[in-house]
Parts: structure tokens; C-alpha cells; sequence
């Protein structure tokens, strides 16, 4: 019952509730990001896999220079971090234009977070079972290490999650990311502020 109706009754009531609170943070947020950076755009917007790997576009604050390369030379993500955008990040404001998605059922506030569609190709059979269902803005896995974490450890959380979703589970991840928030625990691991690129877990005989 929890799985199929009441959790997603729960997240659109949350999200509206939140959206609204938050909006003022959320306009100083925009407004931050043109003050550094006004050549690019306030959203950053990207096609994700959701429930049953069905493409969708999330939404986040923009916390990177639009800026790719210099001088010929291609800029890591964190060369290309602006200074609001590392604040937001731990903060995890830039997640905050994430409650549309919520609303709009493509969404929840707890799942595990929708990576690349590029992923999908090199997904086992196993791990493909994290689209079973609705990603979320929090999770397991980013309780449990975020970006601190192995792609194996990630996956492996992520599927613990789909055989374990309940109200008390979700109940846990939202208690551990508040905490994680305001410690600003788990947020970069040591050598990226985001995850390196997915290739396949060399685990798997063959990717599906």
C-alpha cells in the first residue's frame, strides 16, 4: 500500500508544501548564480532515466561555468565549479528545483538518484533493477557515502532500497540526510566532486 499509493500521495503534498518555503531561497539561488556567472543559465536541465529506465529531464540549479575548455585544454568538474555552486552543492540547494520533478510524477524526495542515460548500456541485469522504482532526490547510497562511494557500493545500496522500500526506510533516509546536510558529510570523495564516469562493473560477464 505504502510502495504503490501513499508514498507518492506523501510526496506531492511535501513537495508543494516545500516548493513553497523554499521558494525564496530558491530565487536567491537564481539570482546568486547570475551575479557569478550571468553568460549561462540558471537551471541546468538533462535527460535521466526514471521508473522503468523512461527518459525524463531533471532539474538543478546550475553550480558549473558554461565554459567546457581552456585553451584547448578541457576543464575538469572542479576547475569548472563556481564559487555559489560549490555552496550549493553543500548545501544541497542546487537538488531544490528537483520538487517540480516530484510534482510532476517523475520523482520522489527518497529513491535511488537517477544517474546518466549513457549508464543504461552498461548495467547488469542486477543493477538495472534500481529502475523498478521513482528516483529520488536522496537515497541509500547517498547516506551511505554519495560520491565517497564505489560504483559497486552505489548499486549494491541502491538495490537494497528496491527489496527494502517502506515508510520506515524512507523515514531513516530523511533523517540521515538532514543530518548529512548540516555535518556536509559525504558530499565529494577525494579526487572528484562528482562521481567519475560509469563504464561497467568489471564484476559483470556481460552488460544489459
Amino acid at each position: 500500500m505504502y510502495r504503490k499509493y501513499i508514498k507518492r500521495i506523501l510526496d506531492f503534498i511535501f513537495a508543494v508544501i516545500l516548493l513553497i518555503i523554499a521558494s525564496p531561497i530558491m530565487l536567491l539561488a537564481a539570482i546568486a548564480i547570475k551575479i557569478e556567472d550571468p553568460k549561462g543559465p540558471v537551471l541546468f536541465t538533462q535527460k535521466r532515466p526514471g521508473k522503468d529506465a523512461k527518459i525524463f529531464t531533471i532539474y538543478k540549479f546550475r553550480t558549473m561555468k558554461v565554459e567546457t575548455e581552456k585553451d584547448g585544454r578541457k576543464l575538469t568538474d572542479f576547475e569548472r565549479m563556481t564559487k555559489v555552486g560549490s555552496f550549493l552543492r553543500k548545501a544541497s540547494i542546487d537538488e531544490l528545483p528537483q520538487l517540480f520533478n516530484i510534482i510532476r510524477g517523475e520523482m520522489s524526495f527518497i529513491g535511488p538518484r537517477p544517474l546518466l542515460v549513457d549508464y543504461l548500456k552498461y548495467y547488469s541485469k542486477e543493477q538495472m533493477r534500481r529502475h523498478e522504482v521513482l528516483p529520488g532526490i536522496s537515497g541509500w547510497a547517498q547516506v551511505n557515502g554519495r560520491n565517497a562511494i564505489t560504483w559497486e557500493e552505489k548499486f549494491n545500496y541502491d538495490i537494497w532500497y528496491v527489496d527494502n522500500l517502506s515508510f520506515l526506510v524512507d523515514l531513516k533516509i530523511l533523517f540521515m540526510t538532514i543530518y548529512n546536510v548540516l555535518k556536509r558529510e559525504g558530499i565529494n570523495n577525494s579526487k572528484f566532486d562528482t562521481m567519475p564516469f560509469f563504464t561497467g562493473s568489471i564484476n559483470n560477464a556481460n552488460f544489459n
